[in-house]
């Protein structure tokens, strides 16, 4: 499934990510921004590719910002970004 229009959800605090989702025919694309990108990007990546395809989506592009989120709140940007955009 992939999504069927543009959507974006957080902000750009500390602790938060900024996402937004297009659609694609690709499969998943992640190209990711963030603060600890050498100590945690490869993790972020897994973070939001595991929720997608969680939620059953295999095939967006992800712009992410990341600041510093923790995996939860990560997560929850993923599901509320996917749900805008169904």
């Amino acid at each position: 499934m992939t999504i069927k229009k543009a959507a974006k959800c957080g902000t750009l605090e500390s602790n938060d990510i900024f996402v937004i989702l297009t659609p694609s025919e690709n499969g998943i694309e992640i190209e990711l921004e963030s603060t600890v990108e050498k100590q945690f990007g490869a993790h972020i990546r897994e973070v939001i590719k595991n929720k997608l395809v969680e939620l059953g989506i295999d095939s967006v592009k992800v712009q992410a910002q990341d600041k510093g989120a923790l995996d939860y709140t990560i997560k929850a940007r993923i599901e509320a970004a996917v749900a805008r955009g169904l």
